[in-house]
């Protein structure tokens, strides 16, 4: 983690997006929002389109891409409202997002992604939700280097998960070929991954300007929990969540707030390698409450260790 002093800001869990960027000018800025056609998505890529940055809706689903895009745009009054297709599953499709952008970029929110799905491999035997949530966002993120060091301060959010206090990364077999799937493991490391990414991208890129950090946005009923019913999120919240009652459904805006606060607040400049929840810097977890982030996460031998397994794999 970078430097002593935690972050801290006047707003809390039940913040909005909205009210994170009020009076944040971005104007001439250029964002991409993964997964910005559904949920926390579309409402961070709602709240940055009122700073008036051109935002990039990054998506599997065009057709939904543009009906939220046209949304926003009705919505904020900004034009700059763009779609394009990607599926992080597919280093190709995540290749050719790549190719096809130009100039530079201020911030990447590595919003989308996929949780607790039944066993389902890539065609390269990655197991999907890895290859979606961290492998398919570092591989982006790697082939945008450039144009976020264009930018001369970019900052790229990386959106994880309390459920990264279920599990570090499984280094040695981090694609179930040996040991039996659970869906909430695989989910768990891929989000540990996520703010490993954090650490070892603002150590690497931060001599380019390029700070990463990673949050956890509270439990917002979306698209995300496709495989989920009510009662297995009642079954599994035991590992998600504090155990002291004090469990709270946030509404899409509110838990958009925290990945917005880390692209736009003037707090976060020059700042990265940390994780945050509820617009504020996270401290150590404590067994039991649910809040906090994990020391595997924040290892940086365990994040050196992660980038260079992702390089060697997208290689393969």
């Amino acid at each position: 983690m970078t430097g002593t002093k935690p972050i801290t800001t006047p707003f809390k869990w039940e913040t909005t997006a909205a009210e994170v960027v009020a009076g944040i000018d971005l104007a001439g800025s250029r964002v991409i929002v993964t997964g910005g056609a559904s949920g926390i998505g579309a409402e961070t890529a709602r709240a940055l389109a009122t700073t008036g940055a051109e935002v990039t809706l990054a998506v599997r689903d065009t057709d939904a891409g543009k009906r939220v895009a046209s949304e926003i745009e009705a919505t904020t009054g900004n034009t700059h409202i763009l779609v394009a297709p990607v599926d992080l599953a597919d280093p190709a499709s995540v290749a050719s997002f790549v190719a096809t952008w130009d100039g530079p970029l201020n911030v990447l929110v590595n919003n989308a992604g996929v949780m607790a799905c039944p066993q389902t491999r890539t065609p390269r035997g990655w197991e999907l939700q890895f290859a979606t949530n961290h492998l398919g966002h570092f591989a982006l993120a790697v082939g945008l280097h450039r144009a976020l060091a264009a930018a001369m301060g970019a900052r790229i959010v990386s959106v994880s998960s309390r459920a990264h206090l279920r599990s570090p990364v499984a280094f040695d077999d981090i694609h179930f070929l040996n040991r039996a799937y659970e869906p909430w493991d695989a989910y768990a490391q891929s989000k540990t991954a996520n703010v490993l990414f954090a650490v070892e991208a603002t150590k690497r890129w931060r001599g380019d300007g390029i700070t990463v950090n990673a949050l956890q946005p509270g439990t917002v009923r979306s698209n995300l929990q496709r495989y989920i019913t009510d009662e297995d999120l009642e079954r599994t919240r035991g590992h998600i969540e504090d155990d002291n009652g004090s469990f709270h459904w946030k509404t899409p805006e509110q838990g958009a707030a925290t990945s917005v606060l880390l692209a736009t607040s003037p707090l976060l400049q020059g700042i990265g390698g940390r994780y945050f929840e509820d617009c504020n810097q996270a401290g150590p977890s404590q067994p039991g409450t649910g809040r906090g982030v994990a020391p595997y996460a924040l290892d940086p031998d365990a994040a050196t260790r992660l980038w260079e397994i992702s390089l060697q794999t997208l290689a393969s």
